[in-house]
Parts: structure tokens; sequence; C-alpha cells
């Protein structure tokens, strides 16, 4: 294991690094920053500066109507937040906290794109550690983050929860499940969840460990606002398995979208995704039965594809570790290896 002397072996054994270190290894790949937020002389308004590699899709107007500016976190970091209103009709924003390996430059296309077509404004936000935001990523950042868009959202404009649904996409349905178990919105949407990182790195995991990290699979059922789960069924990085166990765990489930051979950085590729979004009628207060709750969605539609950047996904530098759970090793021994490995390979 790349030559570990006898000494630093023992040194590991009996002091492993700490499960938070561990996390924000295994799981975050925050990007060079695709943007800069510029402050004018006020102090009160930002300007958003994005680079080629944002890979900009609409004109210069309906950039500068997107709306950004920083706040600061319960732990003390500055996050970039971003407010893309799409309609002034819109009933409903979409509180979005998106993938892994992107930041809010890579991703403003698709909000324009994405709220325009299903009649949502969107706002979004940048992690600590990644775009322009202040501090590193942590599981414990993660949390801090999203609690302060939403209260960013709710008293810099006014937005009512019940005109609020929070959506995350990939690791980004770790702070999204966390948010909406402690407080009601209109709705969720959980787009390529995970149960938690164990069961990730390791699928034969049946139980939730003091050292795994982003554990939804605990935390679903405390959700009290209808869940929408949206999965690919040949999601190559998070196994459809995570979707179904949670939708299974829902208080309120209503008809998951599982997309037929979609993978993790394609679903809203889909036909299905879109159409399924733009039903408004399923955000109302009026909820289907139960019985038409545990439905199956049909074939993949290939046509009405939403154009955007590849969004990369979460733990996709991990191949090897993802893989070797398959072995059914003890938990500890586990822990023992992602040690090891973390410590001294990445």
């Amino acid at each position: 294991m790349n030559h570990l002397s006898l000494s630093e072996l023992c040194c590991l054994f009996c002091c492993p690094p700490c499960p938070s270190k561990i996390t924000s290894k295994l799981a975050f790949l925050p990007p060079e920053p695709t943007y800069t937020l510029l402050c004018d002389e006020s102090g009160s308004r930002w300007t958003l500066h994005l680079s080629e590699r944002a890979d900009w899709q609409y004109s210069a107007r309906e950039k500068d109507a997107i709306e950004c500016f920083m706040t600061r976190t319960s732990r003390g970091n500055r996050i970039a937040c971003m407010f893309v209103r799409c309609s002034p009709s819109a009933r409903f924003t979409l509180l979005f906290s998106h993938g892994n390996a992107v930041d809010l430059g890579q991703m403003s296309s698709f909000y324009i794109g994405l709220g325009s077509r299903i009649n949502c404004n969107v706002f979004s936000y940048d992690y600590s550690g990644y775009g322009a935001s202040s501090g590193k990523p942590s599981e414990k950042n993660l949390y801090a983050d999203v609690d302060a868009a939403w209260h960013s959202l709710r008293t810099r404009y006014g937005i009512r929860p019940e005109n609020v649904i929070v959506y995350g996409q990939s690791i980004g349905t770790v702070p999204s499940v966390d948010l909406a178990a402690r407080y009601e919105s209109a709705a969720v949407v959980l787009h390529s969840p995970l149960t938690s990182g164990m069961r990730v790195a390791f699928p034969d995991t049946k139980k939730t460990y003091c050292f795994d990290a982003f554990p939804n699979i605990d935390k679903i059922s405390k959700v009290t606002s209808p869940v929408l789960v949206i999965h690919g069924t040949e999601d190559e990085v998070i196994d459809f398995s995570h979707g179904l166990a949670l939708y299974e765990r829902c208080q309120r489930p209503v008809e998951p979208l599982w997309v037929e051979g979609a993978g993790h950085n394609d679903v809203e590729l889909y036909g299905q995704y879109l159409e399924r979004l733009k039903q408004m009628r399923f955000w109302s207060n009026v909820w289907t039965s139960d019985t038409h709750l545990r439905g199956f969605c049909g074939a993949a539609m290939m046509d009405g594809r939403l154009e955007r950047h590849s969004t990369k996904s979460v733990l996709t530098k991990e191949p090897n570790l993802l893989q070797c759970g398959q072995h059914g090793c003890f938990c500890l021994f586990l822990y023992i290896y992602i040690c090891l490995h973390l410590s001294y390979v990445m």
C-alpha cells in the first residue's frame, strides 16, 4: 500500500483520520471556479462574470437579469447565492442544491432552461469551497450552507415555505433531505439520491454506522412534505436501489420517476423528466392515492430533450473503492481500509 513503513501503519491504526476528513476527501470535487462575483461601490449589488468554461447558452440580457449575492452561514463561511427569475407568473421557486464537481457558473444556463420550461423560478447556492464561496467543503458545512440559502430565500425575497420546492441532485440530495426533515415546504424532489455514503461505497451495508456520512436513509422518514424521487435505472455511480430505498421510507411519496435506461448524468435528457416537472398540478395540495404512488414509470422518451452542460457526479474518482464492498467485509475493517487508502492515495 504505497510502501508504508511499520511505524506509519501503526500510526494509522492507532490514530486514523477522523470521519469528517475522510468524507471531505471522498465526496467533494469542487471544480476550478467558472465565475466571479464583483460588488459595486455601494456594496449592495453583485455582478456575475462567467468564464468560457461556464458554457453560457443565453443572451447577455438574460445573464444580467440573474441576481447574485453573498450570505454568511452559521459556521462563518460566505456562500454565493443565485436567484433566476424565469417567469413573473411563477408560483413556485426551486431551492436547488446542485451535484458534485460543478458550480453556479456551470449550472446557470441549466437553471434558466429548466425554470422557463416548468414555469418556476430557481434559487441556488454554492457549497462552501465551491465557486465564489469561502471555506472548505464538508458534511457539516453542507447543512449550514443549505440553512443559509433557505433563510435568504425566505427573508430576502419573502417567499413562503408553501411556495418553495426543495430540489436536490446527487450529493445535493444530502442538504435537501436534511433541510426538508426540519422544515415543511411545497414539495421535495430527490434527483439521483444516495441513501448514505457508506452504502454507495459498500452496497452490502445494512445499517448506519457512527462513521457513516450523508445518512439520508435515516432522515427521509422525518420529511413531512410530498417527495418525488427521480432515478435512472442504469445509474452507474449511485445505484438505482438507493432511490427505491428512499422512496419506500417516505411519509408522503408521490409516484416516482424511474427513468428506464438513464445513468447518473443524463436523467434530465429524457423527455419524461421535463414532462413530470411541467405537471404543475403535481405540486398542488391534492395528492394521488397510495395505490397510485407505487407505479413504475414507462420507458424512456428521447424527444423533447433539455440541452445542458453535462454534470459530473459524486464519488466518480473512486471507482475501485465503490466496487470493493461487494465482498461483504466486516465494517470495521472497511473503515480502516478507507482511512489507509484515502490518507495515502488521495
